[in-house]
């Protein structure tokens, strides 16, 4: 499980590693743009919260962490369809899909977002 440190002091968002690199390589891609967006996830292991939202922005401090030091091999359709999200102005990430392969973890979090 890899780690999403966002803002000065926030808390980080536990995020498996290979949905991790997914994420990182649509965030980078979007902030060297200056394109922002949302990026929202639901976390049944914190029955508290129903889902959280942050507004990614370039000025706003960034780190991703990943477990392993693997290079994580990317599924260009499930990034395609992070990114057509993105260009509608958010996402959405399943982070509760930790064990499912790529091709799961993608049809969960369409299917949420739609």
């Amino acid at each position: 499980m890899g780690k999403l440190h966002y803002g000065y002091g926030s808390e980080a968002i536990v995020v498996p590693d290979e949905l991790l690199a997914h994420v990182q390589a649509l965030v980078t891609t979007k902030l060297r743009r200056s394109e922002s967006f949302t990026l929202s996830w639901k976390q049944a292991s914190d029955p508290t919260v129903g889902r959280s939202t942050i507004w990614l922005h370039c000025s706003i401090p960034l780190r991703f962490e990943f477990d392993t030091a693997d290079a994580i091999t990317l599924d260009r359709g499930y990034l395609s369809e992070l990114a057509e999200s993105a260009a509608r102005g958010g996402v959405l990430i399943d982070l509760d899909a930790q064990d499912a392969p790529i091709s799961a973890i993608a049809r969960k979090t369409l299917e949420k977002a739609a």
